[in-house]
């Protein structure tokens, strides 16, 4: 059985972990290339205006994949439980829970319509359901047995902890260059796809600034948690409480200035860029506020970024 998946969008909320996950339950994985100007463009096409460029960039990725695989993972992202702060006797009932992009909730029945291969899916509501028991309902799909499931997931957990484990060496070992540090917000669809956000890790690293990834940033989640409060801080989504702790975060740090990126037509972003922009501002860090669609060009961003790296 072959399973794709979409290399976009909610993939990068848990990279490398869904692949390893189907792999080990005996599963061949097929993921879509990376972002290229073909897939954007078939994206768009099938895209209604409102829809936020990160989503059209998806909807490339599951056409690609269509006739090329079995079935089509989309999970459907409703809520996460994250940041603990209350002891309790159970797990069950520490930290939050917030809710995904709204978008997110019907990528799955949209898919369906959109592509005529077979969709696999499962709801992730944290709110309702443990995550661990949302991977064994997905596993029982696939007509798995218990204990490969239980396997599986344990393997892909092992993958998530290696990969921010070594986030987070990264992160201190840019903490300590001398050159000037850029922290780069946005969400991870944005930061890791190159594509995207036109290479601008690469043209910062040109530039002589060492660009330090938001999703890299490790967090005292009771600290942090602390902060957003005395800050007045309160979101319901998940990325926003997570952006907001690891902007209070970094403010620790020496940094040199702070570029947010955002895809064009994002409703939450545009809520979001507000806070963000201000707790660096009181700060008196130089912010750069960049819009990204398809329609982005590559000379006007490089110029953006020259002129704003000149002011620091």
């Amino acid at each position: 059985m072959i399973i794709g998946i979409p290399r976009a969008l909610i993939y990068w909320k848990k990279p490398y972990f869904w692949e390893i996950f189907f792999e080990e339950l005996g599963c061949k994985v097929l993921l879509s290339p990376k972002t290229n100007k073909i897939i954007v463009e078939n994206g768009a096409k099938i895209s209604d205006p409102e829809t936020c460029f990160s989503n059209k960039v998806y909807w490339g990725h599951v056409i690609w994949l269509d006739g090329k695989c079995d079935m089509i993972f989309i999970p459907r992202l409703k809520s996460k439980r994250m940041f603990f702060s209350k002891p309790s006797e159970s797990s069950d009932d520490m930290g939050e829970v917030f809710e995904y992009c709204p978008k997110f909730f019907g990528i799955p029945d949209v898919a369906k319509i959109l592509v005529k291969t077979k969709i696999l899916t499962k709801t992730f509501d944290e709110k309702n359901e443990r995550f661990i028991d949302s991977l064994w309902y997905l596993g029982k799909k696939l007509g798995k047995k218990e204990k490969h499931i239980k396997k599986a997931a344990r393997a892909a957990f092992l993958k998530e902890k290696e990969v921010k484990e070594r986030e987070k060496q990264e992160f201190f070992e840019k903490i300590k260059s001398k050159k000037p540090k850029i922290v780069l917000v946005s969400h991870p669809y944005n930061l890791y796809d190159e594509y995207v956000n036109l290479r601008i890790k690469e043209k910062l690293l040109r530039l002589g600034v060492e660009p330090i990834f938001i999703e890299n940033i490790p967090l005292d989640i009771k600290k942090c948690s602390e902060d957003l409060l005395v800050s007045g801080f309160d979101f319901h989504w998940e990325f926003g409480k997570e952006i907001m702790e690891k902007v209070q975060r970094i403010l620790k740090y020496d940094i040199a200035g702070a570029i947010e990126i955002s895809s064009f037509a994002c409703g939450c972003d545009a809520v979001l860029k507000e806070f963000v922009e201000k707790a660096f501002k009181k700060r008196k860090v130089p912010f750069l506020y960049l819009i990204i669609d398809e329609h982005t060009g590559e000379a006007g961003f490089q110029t953006r970024l020259e002129a704003f790296i000149d002011t620091l």
